[in-house]
């Protein structure tokens, strides 16, 4: 800690080592307090840090042990081949359910997480992931007695390793013949595992894909048990990912689709001949690099599968009468010792038949007319959730927005070409029965049945019987983090820091901690000391059961008597319509009767009453009193924030004569962009320049949008008959701007004005940016309430320099004076008017 006088001179206050100082104050005589390496200390002038002495008689929040059943929560799902049962997840622990009963079974019990499960073509094993011991690794569980049918109702259950690594096995699947298991090592390496014989080979190298977040490869074994379908990013595809088809030897590797788009979500369709996917190649783009619409596509990989495919619904009936037809020719029994050799023959020929259908024949493809064998099964683009082809391929169902909000299961009928809505208010991912007739679903709502013939839709009910221990679940999300961030921090050294011994330092106040505030700060103390951007823990508790409303203006804080004396009132706010004639000096008097006294807090008189009629007594400056009645608002944050951008638009346009514009980014997403594009282009069209603020933006992905739309050259004028009416590029601004920042830009908002600086589009104005142009993964752990922060993908100009704490400096270097902010005077804004003028006056 140091100290700092006005004319520059420093001193040095403490002499810790390897912590850092932590939540300073002073008090009003300039005493210090602070906290360091978990203690609190003071100091006052002239002396060394003294330790306080803190004694704790009781901090119980919460007990070590809690029991009851779970009827809900569960947070992924996984459907038993049969249909019978479903494997689901709560708290990071696996259950198995009867889809008929609330019959339930616990298949683990750790304060670990396990997280993916798939059962075995018999439905008597369930191989899954688990944390355990700080290592991602494969177990399998089993019915032990050959009597018993199924997990719900087993006696015992045996479970046993199937796999470890030095990294992390994740995302297991069994094959369709039950041989085999796939899964993901280190995340990105597709490989298979041998369930007898432990042999593991590599089906697609890890360097073909890069995992953000852990489950965010998909991949799915073909029915012949001898090829997977996996997203795949190939070289530099992060942002439009491919379909790869890949032999499960390893031995071949093809790029299905080699698209521009983001393709994703690949399923086999029609046994194999064809697969599906989502694409965003017909979708709607949104205005700001922030997603699409999507579709589903059928391509199809054998030619006789395709043309099945494009049969009409008549032909498609013609086929199926005449193999009935032919089923039923030559079934004249008259001669009785012919019909029994027939019969033999038949009893024979089924035999075989059912013999061979266990047998499922290798798949051979057509790969090179793949491109020409490509339909959109979707009827429109969505936003699409999840989606299920009938193993006949007559039906698409799928998950989209709906327009009167939340979503929809729809099916569409690719003979007919009509679009339904199957069921309301359906959502989350699919999962169904080998025989593809029943669909199971996990939404919010909770699991759901679906039988697909006749739409009927049941919950799959549960008790899960449920007991955790918060000490030992905090002590696992604490080495979660810890192994976490040493795999996947975007660092491979960890900023050189001695991660091992800070995992070891901080791990001994895990025995003090037993509530989420102090845990969640432990994580983010922890993190700190990576001196990154994007980490630190959170604990989102339950809110107040009723929240406290706003009146929507600012009250005379000198004022000392009865009431609350308004000084302003927002516009658009609950006080602000012209029939309530309020004005600055008026005083609120009381709220629903009751008196607002002074020096007393009144927010409790606005508790729960957003959006309700609330009766306020107003005394005028005349001394008359009346009653109105008002509708408090939640929160007067966009009501201040218009005031704000209202007001920097009036000062750019004093200062500068109404020569330039003024746009702010709030934030670096599509709402906020959509915001700029139109007043930028529409209210500023004829403007000389443009400001672009930034400031106070706390990031997202906007960078090259930004850069695109400031970056425009004009090329051509449209002049009909000597008028002017519009120019080229028509969707980008071409004259001089300059874009504004602070101390507070963050993420995208450093990486937007880098982009602007570095393509020298115009001027960057304002204060130093902390290098923090990173993206982040906010894990959210089992314990739903805690979440923390892990930088993963850092920027890296042109010359190797990474963004991470590279700060940038503006071009015009201009700080804001607190003392003048108090009093309204914004120099960043004034110079940023002004250095667009000594541009313009220079042309």
């Amino acid at each position: 800690m140091w100290r700092r006088k006005l004319d520059g001179s420093e001193t040095q206050l403490t002499k810790f080592e390897r912590h850092p100082v932590r939540s300073l104050s002073a008090s009003a005589n300039g005493k210090l307090a602070f906290s360091w390496d978990g203690e609190l200390y003071t100091l006052s002038e002239g002396s060394q840090p003294q330790k306080v002495n803190v004694e704790i008689i009781s901090d119980d929040f919460d007990n070590d042990i809690v029991k009851n059943y779970r009827t809900s929560g569960a947070s992924s799902m996984f459907a038993s081949p049969s249909g019978n049962e479903v494997a689901f997840v709560i708290r990071g622990d696996i259950y198995v359910t009867d889809t008929k009963y609330k019959t339930t079974k616990r298949i683990t019990d750790t304060p670990a997480q396990e997280r993916n499960a798939s059962f075995s073509p018999d439905g008597r094993s369930i191989v899954y992931d688990s944390d355990r011991d700080g290592q991602w690794q494969l177990f399998i569980s089993k019915i032990v007695n050959d009597d018993d049918k199924q997990f719900a109702y087993a006696a015992d259950i045996a479970e046993t390793p199937l796999y470890s690594c030095a990294t992390a096995a994740q995302q297991p699947r069994f094959s369709p013949d039950g041989k085999k298991v796939a899964f993901l090592e280190d995340r990105t390496t597709l490989r298979v595992i041998d369930v007898e014989s432990k042999e593991v080979t590599t089906a697609l190298h890890g360097k073909y894909n890069y995992s953000y977040t852990d489950g965010d490869i998909s991949f799915e074994w073909s029915p012949d048990s001898r090829w997977f379908l996996i997203d795949y990013i190939g070289e530099g595809g992060w942002n439009n990912s491919d379909i790869a088809l890949v032999k499960a030897d390893g031995s071949e590797i093809i790029d299905l689709t080699e698209s521009g788009y983001s393709d994703n979500n690949p399923k086999w369709a029609l046994g194999g001949k064809a697969l599906t996917y989502s694409t965003g190649r017909y979708g709607l783009k949104s205005h700001g690099s922030w997603g699409n619409t999507s579709d589903v596509i059928l391509m199809v990989l054998d030619g006789e599968a395709w043309d099945d495919v494009n049969r009409s619904e008549e032909e498609v009936a013609l086929a199926k009468k005449a193999k009935e037809d032919s089923k039923g020719e030559g079934d004249d029994k008259s001669d009785s010792k012919d019909s029994k050799k027939k019969d033999k023959k038949k009893d024979k020929k089924k035999d075989k038949d059912e013999a061979d259908k266990d047998k499922v024949k290798p798949l051979n493809f057509d790969i090179d007319n793949r491109k020409y064998r490509m339909r959109r099964l979707t009827s429109g683009s969505s936003n699409l959730g999840d989606y299920f082809l009938s193993p006949e391929g007559d039906k698409l169902y799928y998950t989209a927005s709906a327009t009167e909000g939340g979503s929809n299961l729809l099916v569409h009928d690719l003979k007919k070409g009509e679009t339904k809505v199957l069921l309301k208010g359906i959502s989350g991912g699919f999962e169904s029965d080998k025989d593809g007739k029943t669909l199971f679903v996990l939404s919010g709502s909770g699991i759901k049945k679906i039988d697909l013939a006749s739409a009927d839709v049941k919950a799959v009910e549960f008790e899960a019987p449920y007991n955790r221990k918060p000490s030992k679940e905090r002590e696992y999300i604490f080495d979660h983090m810890w192994k976490q961030v040493k795999d996947k921090f975007y660092d491979a050294s960890l900023h050189g820091v001695d991660w091992e011994a800070y995992g070891e330092h901080y791990r001994r106040f895990l025995p003090y901690i037993n509530n989420n505030y102090d845990f969640a700060e432990l994580l983010s103390e922890i993190l700190g000391e990576l001196n990154a951007s994007h980490t630190g823990g959170r604990y989102y508790a339950n809110g107040a059961p009723m929240s406290t409303a706003t009146l929507g203006a600012f009250f005379d804080e000198s004022y000392d008597g009865d009431g609350l004396k308004i000084a302003e009132i927002l516009a658009r706010g609950p006080l602000s319509p012209a029939k309530f004639n309020l004005k600055p000096g008026d005083i609120i008097m009381a709220i629903d009767g009751t008196a607002i006294e002074a020096g007393k807090d009144y927010y409790p008189l606005l508790e729960g009453k957003a959006g309700k009629k609330t009766a306020l007594t107003i005394m005028r400056a005349d001394g008359k009193t009346e009653r109105i009645v008002v509708k408090p608002v939640t929160s007067e944050r966009s009501m201040i924030y218009s005031r704000w951008i209202e007001r920097n638009e009036a000062i750019v346009d004093s200062l500068s004569g109404g020569r330039i514009g003024y746009v702010h980014v709030s934030g670096m997403d599509s709402p906020s962009f959509r915001t700029v594009y139109d007043r930028m282009l529409g209210k500023y069209r004829n403007r000389e320049a443009i400001i672009v603020d930034t400031r106070w933006n706390g990031g997202g992905w906007l960078h090259n949008d930004l850069a695109i739309l400031l970056g425009g050259k004009e090329y051509v004028r449209f002049v009909p008959r000597g008028r002017y009416i519009g120019s080229e590029p028509f969707s980008q601004w071409t004259k001089p701007s300059v874009m504004l920042v602070n101390e507070s830009n963050y993420s995208d908002a450093h990486g937007s004005p880098f982009v602007y600086q570095s393509l020298k589009l115009g001027d960057v104005v304002g204060a130093p940016i902390p290098g923090t142009m990173t993206a982040v993964w906010w894990e959210t752990q089992i314990d739903p309430t805690i979440i923390f922060g892990i930088p993963q993908v850092t920027s890296m100009d042109m010359d190797g320099n990474v963004l991470e704490n590279h700060q940038l400096n503006p071009d015009v270097v201009i700080y804001n004076n607190p003392d003048d902010v108090a009093k309204g005077i914004d120099a960043q804004l004034a110079g940023s008017v002004k250095t667009l003028l000594d541009k313009l006056d220079r042309k």
